[in-house]
């Protein structure tokens, strides 16, 4: 079949990093030197994809970051059924400082626009907004595809333009249509297949989550044209359908 084409890993993990509202922010621990501490973290990305956290001075992975500011932190991609390691995953690795003053207003009307049980403490004296610095990042988009991406590459980058529309496809497709992505998976990807899930979509085209008896495979089928919206990715997979029909 060839190579298909997809976005670079660094648009997929905008697009990771856009879509996701709560991540694992991993820090070092002052208390156990050398053992990295997880913390569940909301946050809110800026105009760069740069996380943007709002912590409390009391919490510990606060007291970690005062002592080493590097940090990672994880997002996964929300919504896909079945196997978690199907879906995709993106590791920021940089340093955490706080939001420089000149910039905190725009930060807090994002932030608080994406979590908005947050007005409740916003004003306590010890909450404090940290912004994430990407130096390094990690793409996994499910078994066999996986790489690293700069932090220069990452914030050059842009979310898909499905990434707002993404979840309600794959909701619509996978509910809906089963037959048609069996038979998309054989026309389009190649791939013989009893049941087929789709795990993700882009502009590109979309991946599919197979099982063939025992076997489990992921397969990247590409659209026979760029959609850059929900109408126009609905069109194409009309128009692929009707053609594998055809076959």
């Amino acid at each position: 079949m060839g190579t298909v084409p997809e976005p670079s890993y660094g648009e997929r993990s905008r697009t990771l990093v856009h879509l996701g509202r709560v991540g694992t922010l991993s820090t070092q621990s002052r208390k156990y030197p050398g053992f990295p501490f997880g913390s569940v973290m909301p946050y809110s990305p800026d105009e760069r994809g740069r996380p943007v956290f709002l912590i409390s001075s009391m919490a510990i992975h606060t007291q970690n970051l005062t002592g080493n500011p590097r940090a990672s932190l994880l997002v996964m991609q929300p919504g896909v059924p079945g196997d978690p390691l199907a879906a995709a995953r993106v590791t920021l690795l940089g340093e955490v400082s706080p939001v420089p003053e000149g910039e905190l207003q725009g930060a807090r009307e994002r932030y608080l626009a994406q979590h908005e049980p947050a007005r409740l403490w916003v004003g306590f004296g010890d909450f404090v907004f940290y912004r994430l610095q990407p130096a390094e990042v990690y793409f996994v988009g499910g078994f066999g595809a996986m790489g690293w991406v700069s932090g220069t590459e990452y914030s050059l980058a842009e979310p898909d333009p499905l990434a707002e529309t993404a979840p309600a496809i794959l909701a619509h497709m996978n509910a809906d249509h089963t037959e048609a992505l069996v038979l998309l998976a054989k026309v389009h990807g190649g791939v013989e297949a009893q049941t087929a899930t789709v795990t993700a979509v882009d502009r590109l085209g979309f991946h599919l989550w197979v099982t063939h008896g025992e076997r489990v495979s992921g397969v990247r089928v590409a659209f026979v044209r760029e959609a850059r919206s929900a109408a126009e990715a609905r069109a194409v997979l009309v128009e692929m359908a009707h053609r594998a029909r055809e076959v």
